[in-house]
């Protein structure tokens, strides 16, 4: 976790140029951004106190100290709460992992919103359990692995159903990126991203940028093989006591082409057999 802390306050320290915080250039540069001293400087500690905390070295670095290093660097909230994660990892007692369980309470409103595609995303992306029309947009039934990110990256079909994929992409490597800090000692997490690393070269090129975001809303545009384009905004709601679970819910502009198509999807849906909202369950990895 030292090396992921280092990595994430230089990668944070490459994106901020000095003439943007009122410091000179200094003449010709080896690596692009704020030097280590520069950024010292900024927070107002010693240059010798920040190499400690980026080499790992300072276990007990003040709230103060952290404060001013994020205002220094610029991070939102995630990504300043994601720096505590790092500083501060949460420790916990390696043990045979359980599978994820949704609770009946949880299926059940699944199942009850019909004009709602909605599902469950567990930790690592998992996905948990999905409703008959969040079937019907996404298709997760008929995935090999349910794990989003797995499926953004490794499955063939995910650049026809994404038709941004390079934004996708990126948000799940964020995302991916902020379950990492919150539960640093996931072996299953570590095996998912050597898995991807190994197997995709546009994994390989996101993961370094240390990029970090949370899932709490935005858009995704689908490209449905029956209905055409849906353009879509999700929202996602943390189950309580659902262990990191998040009930996503994508939802469509009153009166456009979306809701006219999602309508349409939902109808032929309906025609089908019932179907259960939940998803057979992850392999251990």
């Amino acid at each position: 976790m030292d090396q992921d802390l280092g990595d994430f306050l230089r990668s944070r320290r490459a994106r901020i140029q000095p003439e943007d915080v009122g410091l000179p250039a200094g003449g010709r540069r080896r690596v692009p951004g704020l030097r280590r001293e520069e950024l010292a400087q900024l927070a107002g500690v010693s240059v010798d106190y920040y190499v400690r905390l980026e080499q790992g070295r300072s276990p007990n670095v003040s709230d103060a100290v952290l404060d001013a290093i994020a205002r220094a660097l610029r991070l939102d909230e995630t990504e300043n709460a994601h720096l505590r994660n790092l500083v501060r990892p949460a420790r916990t007692a390696r043990r045979a992992q359980r599978p994820q369980q949704v609770r009946p309470g949880v299926l059940r409103m699944l199942e009850m919103m019909d004009d709602v595609p909605a599902f469950v995303l567990g930790r690592r992306m998992d996905i948990l359990a999905w409703n008959p029309l969040a079937d019907a947009v996404t298709g997760f039934s008929a995935l090999d692995r349910h794990n989003a990110a797995w499926h953004t990256f490794l499955h063939p079909g995910a650049r026809e159903l994404y038709p941004e994929w390079p934004a996708v992409a990126a948000e799940t490597v964020a995302y991916l990126h902020l379950d990492a800090g919150r539960h640093p000692d996931d072996p299953q997490l570590a095996a998912l991203v050597g898995e991807l690393s190994m197997k995709s070269e546009p994994f390989r090129r996101l993961w370094p940028r240390q990029d970090v975001k949370d899932k709490a809303h935005g858009r995704k545009l689908i490209r449905h093989p029956i209905v055409g384009d849906l353009e879509l905004r999700y929202e996602t709601f943390a189950v309580p006591g659902g262990e990191s679970q998040l009930l996503v819910a994508y939802t469509v502009a009153a009166g456009s082409p979306s809701e006219e198509r999602l309508r349409l999807l939902a109808s032929w849906q309906a025609s089908e057999p019932p179907a259960d909202v939940r998803a057979p369950e992850p392999r251990s990895r």
